[in-house]
C-alpha cells in the first residue's frame, strides 16, 4: 500500500478547531494547513488532548527552544522520518540553529562543533532512540547539565517525537509544501 491511509481532513471532518488549527500551524510553519494536524485531527477529542500536550513541550516547554529543536530534528532523522525533520528543519532555524547545525544534526553528538551541554543532550537522544533508557553514566552527565524538570522534559520530549514518528511513518505523511 503506498500514499496516504488517512486521507486528509477538511473542514467538515476536522471541525472549526481543527482546521484553524491546521491552517495557523501551516502559516507559522511557511506550508499548506499541516497534513499531521488535518489526519489527526479527524479524532477530535484525541486531537485536543494531544494539541494541549505537545503544546508544553513545544514551544511551551521550559527547556531552552534551540535545544528542543535540536532535540527534535535528531529524533526524525534517526527514525528517518522525512516529514518531521522538514517541518523542524524550517522551524529550528527561527529558534537559533543555523544551517550548517542541522548537518551536526545528522553526525550526531560526536560531531565537532556542539557546547558540552548540547552533545550530553543529543548523547541522550541517541541513547533514548537505541536503547528505550539511559544508563547511570549518562544521567550523570545530563543532570551535569539539566535540572531535575528539565531531565523529565525531554524524556518526554523524546518519546513523544518517538511516537509521532511511528504516526507519521504508518500513516504515509508526506512532508507538506512549501506555500
Amino acid at each position: 500500500m503506498t500514499g496516504e491511509r488517512v486521507p486528509l481532513g477538511g473542514r467538515r471532518e476536522l471541525g472549526t478547531f481543527g482546521w484553524l488549527a491546521a491552517r495557523v500551524a501551516g502559516r507559522v510553519a511557511g506550508t499548506e494547513p499541516l497534513a499531521l494536524f488535518r489526519t489527526l485531527g479527524k479524532h477530535r477529542k484525541l486531537f485536543r488532548g494531544w494539541l494541549r500536550f505537545a503544546g508544553r513541550l513545544m514551544p511551551g516547554g521550559t527547556l531552552p527552544r534551540r535545544e528542543t529543536e535540536l532535540v527534535i530534528l535528531r529524533v526524525a532523522h534517526l527514525r528517518d522520518n522525512a516529514y518531521e525533520f522538514a517541518h523542524h528543519q524550517r522551524l529550528s532555524r527561527r529558534s537559533g540553529v543555523r544551517r550548517e547545525e542541522v548537518d551536526l544534526v545528522r553526525q550526531g553528538p560526536t560531531a565537532a562543533g556542539w557546547s558540552e551541554r548540547e552533545r550530553v543532550v543529543l548523547a541522550a537522544v541517541d541513547l533514548l532512540h537505541h536503547e528505550q533508557d539511559l544508563d547511570d553514566d549518562a544521567w550523570t552527565a545530563l543532570r551535569a547539565h539539566l535540572s531535575e524538570s528539565e531531565a523529565i522534559e525531554l524524556i518526554l520530549l523524546v518519546g513523544h517525537y518517538e511516537m509521532l514518528a511511528t504516526y507519521i511513518t504508518t500513516i504515509r505523511l508526506e512532508p507538506d509544501a512549501k506555500r
